[in-house]
């Protein structure tokens, strides 16, 4: 497996997303617990979670506390798997996201996400969406503090703009290691962010790297240039679509998500394919469409 690098680790290409696990129709649990063993088989060292990534409103946490279950039943080095999760989204139960960036929030859900993840640290914790209602440099001073206290080894953020990417390198003392973003074929508004990452030497994890839960089957049929590139290779519109994110930037590792093992093991598989010139160009103009 091609390797990455987030902060101070090497991880795989190619992570796995495990909300799909987690939230409205969710698998049950042997099939999730297959999954992620599947990834980590096929040399998956990045697992991407959140403690909003659950279901019903008295189960925060339950894609950690999953993942956690998983790892302890793999047989391989878990040492080598960096799990990456967030905090400040919250989903009450109905259906709905609501956000908290309070410094103590933040704090908080970050040391009940440890317990539940296990061992010493969280080795990536990421703020998950901005708070209107709190000044963004208070709500990344809480990472900074928890990067002091040993909670979490390396600290990103998610759904952010240039600027606040900035901000937080400043806040954190040029201590940010990731930023995860939406990025795909189908939604490419985070481009900006993508090349300011690879600029300052910040990996990049596009999220939805396939378009999404519903639509990430359709891929073919929604984008006639990754349909055409799939079919001359013999493989899915789905490979060739993270294929081509990697070659965007060296710092870009899609993390898509799956429910199903040979989901995950299809994704994998990208890093192998080794698109042209010609292709690239194919593809990125019918994803600026």
């Amino acid at each position: 497996m091609q390797q990455r690098i987030i902060g101070s680790r090497k991880v795989s290409a190619i992570g796995l997303g495990g909300m799909p696990m987690s939230i409205e129709g969710r698998p049950d649990q042997d099939r999730s617990v297959r999954t992620i063993h599947a990834a980590l088989d096929a040399g998956v060292t990045l697992i991407d979670t959140a403690d909003a990534y659950h279901r019903d409103a008295g189960e925060v946490g339950h894609n950690e506390s999953l993942i956690a279950q998983a790892l302890s039943s793999w047989s391989g080095d878990r040492s080598e798997v960096l799990v990456a999760t967030k905090g400040g989204h919250l989903r009450p139960g109905d259906g709905s996201w609501t956000v908290n960036g309070r410094p103590e929030y933040l704090k908080e859900a970050a040391k009940a996400s440890l317990q539940r993840l296990g061992g010493d640290a969280i080795g990536l914790y990421q703020f998950h969406r901005p708070d209107p209602d709190v000044p963004y440099a208070e709500s990344v001073g809480a990472l900074a503090d928890l990067l002091d206290e040993g909670v979490i080894e390396m600290a990103g953020i998610s759904n952010a703009n240039p600027d606040q990417i900035r901000e937080a390198q400043q806040v954190l003392g040029g201590r940010l290691v990731s930023v995860q973003n939406q990025f795909s074929p189908a939604f490419r508004n985070s481009r900006p962010e993508l090349d300011l990452c690879a600029e300052l030497g910040i990996a990049f994890l596009p999220w939805s790297p396939l378009g999404g839960i519903s639509k990430a089957g359709d891929l073919g049929s929604r984008h006639d240039a990754f349909a055409q590139v799939a079919q001359a290779h013999d493989l899915s519109p789905q490979r060739v679509a993270l294929a081509w994110e990697l070659a965007l930037a060296p710092i870009v590792v899609p993390i898509p998500g799956a429910s199903r093992p040979e989901s995950i093991q299809d994704s994998v598989r990208a890093e192998e394919l080794e698109l042209t010139a010609d292709e690239l160009e194919r593809l990125s103009a019918e994803a600026l469409d």
